[in-house]
């Protein structure tokens, strides 16, 4: 079996979440998240593009509703013994298949949580859940009751996520040794997964952002692919990924000579770095990561330039995204505690001049402050 946590740890974690149900009032959960499977069971799959749940009850019962492809993917991968599959055929509306599951389990007028803030229930298959649950039960949002939980890691997760580090490492230095005048973008991305699975990594929660030339202003991935010129530039933001944990980096790297204008926006991008740094404290408010963040960039004439967030939670995620809860933005109440793992990024780009610069790295949350993951330098990269 492919189960990357003792059943013990597993347990204390299922029996976590039925105290927080029990502590709502709660019946049972209904989970739509796989990053809730993956945490409570070990179940391990993408078949959430389906319609696909997960019902742990209060007296930490277990079932799963899914697909046929996904009935072996469940017994090879978690602990979950009892499995319904639901058929595909025409007029199938699965939901109804989850009501007799729930009927069975003492669920009707009962209350029950469900996760609906969740890749895995769309609007149109919630539709067809409330429809089928409609005067059978209550149903009352509970998206982050699991995620509370995943938010701070255990030891063991701890482990996986210092892999990732280590292989989000690995890529980065790939990419350096590559990058130069005339080098194909394609062939340092290639390098950079490569890096990875040979170091028994996984794919990633989103494909990793890279871009350059007047591109490199731009945070996201997009298809098309281009060879380097001298004095260019190439963002990178990717992660290495190990059972699913993941460590992000992020780099702009140059070519040729550095721009002044790139040497400033790379020393502001240093000192807002430091300062958020200083600012990720357990038992502060995370927002005081971004208020550092913004005061800094803004301080050296940047606010136009920069972004309106400046990181997010790190953990065990699938796609489409690698970014989990909670996230660096103005105002956000929510308490760094340690062993939490954050990805800080700071990025400017000035679309007047066309040129960009970031700095990102992932880091956890300690007693007193955090620790940086990564083995490299923030320098800044000019090839």
């Amino acid at each position: 079996m492919a189960i990357h946590f003792s059943e013990s740890e597993l347990s204390e974690r299922r029996q976590a979440a039925c105290l927080a149900m029990a502590e709502r009032g709660l019946h049972g959960l209904l989970l739509f998240r796989q990053e809730s499977m993956y945490y409570l069971t070990g179940y391990d799959t993408f078949g959430y593009c389906f319609f696909q749940c997960l019902y742990l009850g209060a007296d930490g019962r277990l079932v799963l509703l899914t697909r046929a492809p996904d009935m072996r993917q469940a017994r090879h991968t978690s602990m979950i013994d009892d499995i319904r599959v639901w058929v595909d055929e025409a007029g199938k509306n699965p939901a109804d298949d989850l009501r007799d599951i729930l009927d069975e389990h003492g669920c009707r007028n009962t209350r029950l949580g469900i996760e609906f803030d969740a890749y895995g229930l769309t609007a149109y298959n919630w539709r067809r859940v409330e429809a089928s649950l409609q005067q059978f039960c209550s149903l009352e949002d509970a998206s982050d009751l699991v995620s509370l939980q995943r938010v701070v890691k255990s030891p063991a997760e701890l482990e996986y996520v210092q892999k990732a580090a280590a292989l989000a490492d690995d890529a980065l230095e790939a990419a350096i040794q590559l990058t130069g005048e005339g080098v194909f973008d394609g062939d340092i991305l290639a390098a950079m997964h490569s890096a990875i699975f040979s170091g028994g990594g996984d794919y990633p929660g989103n494909e990793f952002i890279i871009s350059s030339g007047t591109d490199a202003l731009l945070c996201r991935y997009y298809s098309g692919r281009r060879h380097l010129h001298d004095d260019d530039q190439l963002t990178l933001e990717h992660a290495g990924v190990y059972r699913h944990y993941h460590a992000c980096l992020m780099r702009t790297l140059l070519t040729g000579t550095a721009h002044p204008e790139h040497i400033a926006m790379y020393g502001a991008c240093a000192d807002a770095m430091q300062a958020c740094i200083e600012a990720l404290k357990p038992g502060r408010p995370i927002s005081d990561v971004f208020d550092a963040h913004a005061r800094t960039l803004d301080a050296a004439g940047y606010r136009e330039h920069r972004m309106n967030a400046c990181g997010y939670s790190l953990g065990t995620t699938y796609t489409p995204t690698w970014m989990d809860w909670p996230m660096f933005y103005e105002g956000n109440p929510v308490e760094a505690a340690p062993n939490m793992i954050f990805f800080i990024h700071i990025i400017l780009a000035n679309s007047g001049t066309q040129r960009a610069m970031t700095l990102g790295q992932t880091v956890r949350v300690t007693q007193s402050g955090c620790e940086r993951l990564s083995r490299l330098p923030l320098e800044l990269i000019v090839k």
